[in-house]
């Protein structure tokens, strides 16, 4: 527990200015009696006195053994961290030619470039500083003198690579960071060959997040998208970092601007060639993608099929029209053949009929022939011939083919010149009943 501490001190002698008994001072209140507090020491400050008193050390013997201290911390922190040796060219390195540095190698952070974080490039300087510090040099050294130009190096690397504005402008000409395009006769997988370099590729673009090459079973849309990004790159990288120191005196303005525009020119030119540079590196990815082959393929087997579907249906229908053509042919040749057999058959129909006709008509003449013309006792005269055939001939010339072989037919079963001239006369009064014959007409059959 802490104990009071009595300070013997004699209060300041009031100015002789001041009287206890000016008229003007007031007193609106009495003071507080004093309260005892119990106060504990605490903080670094009493922390490093304390370490101070009871080590009995000085202050700077106890500020030497706290910075050895705090390296062993850093060492035993990053013990399982793997060190990348350090090249006793780049420790010998002229840190006025900085530009030339390897500022990620200076750190050791030649693994992580531009992927390292903040944090990474703070521990990577402060252990470097606590190894390479020209004070630990000194301390560490029998007296003779120390360089202290790598040190000078990491400071700059340092400088660099913790501002925003200078680490950008140093990982746009980073060459170390760049990854070399495979060879079109390099033997691999194409996505593990080309995936690292369209990374390195990506990290300048101002576009984030940048797609992924992907592998053989990435889609049609996604590698369209992937080829689409990079041939529209929107690329942040500048080559501010190559430009020629410009002078900063003010006496030779002249050669300032000259400086000046020269640089602006040859970043132009620069930032076009890397623009034709990158189109390349797309074009031989483009061209050696086996997806794009693939797509390629489909998209012409589908084509096929839609053509092939469209050639079938034309097809289909060509045979469908041609099935029908050749059946209203056919339809039409039996047609033209029915109508040529039915026109035959009508001609010999006319003609068995004018045949028949010819045939009834001598019958009819014959059956007056053989009853003598319906004469009695003896021959016919030439008058009752003609009148007997006059009137058969008007019979014949009145009624139709079937109406006369009726007729025949009645004839044929008639014997006798009496029951064959009733015939013949039943006809006549049937055909002047009609009215197609005047009874005037017959000479022999009907009587006046």
């Amino acid at each position: 527990m802490a104990t009071a501490l009595k300070i013997a001190k004699p209060l300041p002698v009031l100015s002789g200015e001041w009287a206890g008994g000016d008229s003007g001072f007031v007193s609106h209140a009495s003071i507080t009696s004093p309260i005892n507090r119990k106060l504990e020491p605490l903080g670094p400050h009493f922390l490093a006195h304390a370490r101070r008193k009871r080590h009995s050390r000085t202050f700077s013997e106890d500020d030497r053994i706290q910075a050895e201290q705090t390296v062993k911390n850093v060492e035993d922190d990053d013990a399982n961290e793997i060190e990348e040796p350090e090249d006793p060219m780049l420790t010998s390195r002229d840190p006025k030619d900085w530009k030339n540095q390897d500022h990620y190698a200076v750190l050791g952070l030649s693994r992580f470039r531009w992927r390292a974080t903040d944090e990474q490039i703070k521990k990577a300087h402060r252990k470097k500083v606590l190894k390479h510090h020209p004070d630990k040099k000194a301390a560490s050294s029998s007296g003779e003198q120390q360089d202290d130009s790598f040190f000078k190096c990491i400071q700059k690397a340092m400088e660099i690579l913790s501002d925003n504005t200078k680490r950008r402008q140093y990982d746009s000409v980073d060459e170390n960071a760049e990854v070399d395009q495979p060879s079109k006769k390099a033997k691999g997988s194409f996505y593990k060959l080309w995936s690292p370099v369209m990374a390195a590729e990506g990290r300048f673009s101002k576009k984030q997040p940048v797609p992924r090459l992907g592998d053989d079973k990435s889609s049609k849309e996604h590698v369209e998208a992937f080829y689409n990004f990079f041939y529209n790159f929107d690329s942040w990288r500048t080559f501010e970092y190559l430009d020629e120191d410009v002078p900063d005196d003010n006496e030779n303005r002249d050669q300032k601007r000259y400086v000046e525009r020269k640089n602006k020119a040859a970043r132009a030119k620069r930032k076009s060639e890397d623009i034709a540079r990158l189109r390349k590196v797309v074009d031989d990815c483009l061209g050696l993608d086996p997806r794009i082959k693939i797509f390629k393929d489909q998209e012409r087997a589908q084509r096929n099929a839609k053509k092939n579907a469209r050639e079938a249906e034309e097809k289909k229908a060509a045979e469908e029209a041609a099935k029908k053509a050749e059946e209203e042919a056919k339809r039409k040749a039996e047609e033209e053949e029915a109508s040529k057999a039915a026109k035959v058959d009508s001609k010999k129909a006319k003609e068995a009929a004018k045949k028949a006709v010819k045939v009834n008509r001598r019958a009819l003449k014959a059956a007056v022939k053989d009853n003598n013309y319906f004469a009695e006792g003896g021959a016919a005269s030439a008058a009752v011939v003609d009148n007997v055939l006059s009137d058969v001939e008007l019979i014949q010339g009145k009624v139709d083919p079937d109406e006369l072989a009726e007729l025949v037919k009645k004839l044929s079963v008639s014997s006798g010149a009496e029951a064959v001239k009733a015939v013949y006369v039943e006809k006549a009064d049937e055909l002047v009943a009609k009215g197609v014959v005047a009874k005037a007409d017959f000479k022999a059959l009907i009587s006046a």
